[in-house]
């Protein structure tokens, strides 16, 4: 059976079997020294000149080939022995057996260094190898200890992960959508959710309570260091509760997140200060703001609150009558601040309404939002009131929200995380790239997989695109 290299040293003077990759091959004379790793670690295996069968084989070997071999765990010659290697750098494997997997062609870049000297199209064009390295292989690593940890944490306090659907409807919520054509209903289409915010919502007026997902959520915007056009988000909702404890909640779980599984890193303030979005930007020009006292120490790890939102900010055009424009800064389910509930009502003082909104910020960049939601639907309605829809285009786009609200809606409110931003962070990682599998590149493309690209004309046919127009 298989041991794991990092399980090695606990054999001493047995014979083992592994598998993996050759990292290094190093010929001493008439001994043939070769580095070995699997996901688990790296050890030193050595082929003596007695066998001359494996020895053969072992002379031909090449970084990345992929292997299988037998062999006696012994100790390293004291001279030889490195403790920069941990356990393992006092023993080495005295081969018995090599058996070839796979071969492996000349590797596009070195994976024994931490890749960032690599360009990175080229890094994302052979992203299979790019895994390989150690710094990726931990980024991954992380990511899924930090996903068991909030699964277990939320489902300890009686949340019920459910999925929602992929495929769904085209609402303005900020970003374009990415659309999918209907082949049994021409000209009709689909579209990527965004984020799981109506479905959420929903879940609440079905009763669940207690909601998380971890989600995929799909947004077809401009690209940066720390957005793609589909990420992860952590998204959660609670019915029957308030802003504080929603914050109250998500305080605790990041804490215990970086306390737990990133015990080297310090947390500047605990509780996070709060600040409002009007102190944020009069004192420190964002609402994001950095506010480590050292922002030369990788492991601090300064998180605020920012509160009371602004609901609404003018539009960067007028409607058809020639009024101001006004549109949501965060999302159109927002429910205002309770003081301001009138105000939304009558429309009024709608520049002055502020929202139940929070965001949470580390180090200068925003996480997650969350709000507390308009559960009624006469006060949801006056949001696209406000925002200039007509009725027809209210019913059209948000009629299933109204209604659904209308059967008994509980309070309720919630956070969605940006998951990839947070794991960038806490890996200390200069952009998402760096913390997801298979990325794609800041312009949102996959050098990998040469996508987007075209497809057949009978595909579109079957669509009832035009072919013309697309090729």
């Amino acid at each position: 059976m298989r041991t794991n290299i990092i399980d090695v040293p606990e054999n001493l003077n047995s014979e083992i079997e592994l598998c993996g990759w050759i990292d290094v091959r190093r010929d001493h004379g008439k001994l043939i020294f070769f580095d070995m790793r699997d996901r688990s670690g790296k050890v030193q295996l050595v082929v003596p000149p007695s066998d001359k069968v494996v020895h053969e084989i072992a002379s031909i070997l090449r970084p990345e080939w992929v292997v299988k071999i037998k062999g006696t765990v012994n100790p390293r010659p004291e001279a030889m022995k490195n403790p920069k290697e941990g356990p393992a750098g006092g023993i080495e494997v005295k081969v018995s057996s090599i058996e070839i997997i796979s071969e492996a062609k000349t590797p596009p870049f070195e994976v024994g260094t931490d890749g960032y000297e690599v360009g990175e199209d080229v890094r994302m064009k052979y992203r299979y190898v790019d895994i390989r390295r150690a710094r990726m292989m931990n980024n991954l690593a992380k990511r899924s200890q930090v996903t068991k940890f909030i699964r277990d944490f939320l489902i300890e306090k009686s949340f019920i992960e459910v999925e929602t659907p992929s495929l769904s409807k085209s609402t303005p919520e900020g970003a374009r959508d990415y659309l999918v054509p209907s082949r049994v209903e021409p000209g009709k289409f689909y579209a990527l959710p965004q984020s799981p915010q109506q479905y959420k919502q929903l879940l609440m007026v079905g009763g669940i309570e207690r909601y998380f997902q971890i989600a995929r959520c799909f947004r077809d915007e401009d690209t940066r260091g720390d957005r793609q056009p589909e990420f992860t988000q952590l998204d959660l909702e609670i019915s029957f509760i308030e802003a504080e404890d929603v914050i109250a909640l998500n305080e605790e779980l990041l804490i215990k997140i970086v306390e737990a599984l990133y015990p080297e890193k310090k947390i500047q303030e605990k509780p996070f200060p709060r600040l409002t979005y009007k102190e944020a930007v009069e004192k420190y020009q964002t609402d994001r703001p950095d506010l480590r006292k050292d922002k030369n120490d990788k492991n601090l790890l300064a998180f605020c609150w920012v509160v009371d939102f602004p609901f609404f900010e003018l539009a960067d055009s007028s409607t058809s009558s020639g009024q101001e424009a006004w549109t949501f800064t965060h999302n159109p389910f927002s429910a205002p601040k309770p003081e301001h509930m009138d105000w939304l009502m009558k429309k009024e003082k709608i520049p002055e309404i502020l929202a139940t909104q929070y965001d949470i910020v580390l180090n200068g960049c925003e996480i997650g939002g969350g709000s507390i939601r308009n559960h009624k639907p006469e006060a949801l309605k006056k949001v696209f009131e406000i925002m200039g829809f007509s009725e027809e285009r209210i019913l059209k786009n948000f009629g299933h929200m109204l209604d659904a609200l209308s059967y008994g809606a509980p309070s309720h409110g919630g956070i969605a995380w940006g998951f990839d931003r947070l794991m960038m962070l806490l890996q200390n990682e200069p952009n998402i790239r760096e913390v997801i599998a298979f990325p794609k590149t800041g312009e949102g493309h996959d050098l990998m997989m040469n996508a987007p690209s075209k497809v057949k004309k009978a595909q579109l046919k079957e669509l009832h695109l035009s072919a013309e127009e697309l090729h």
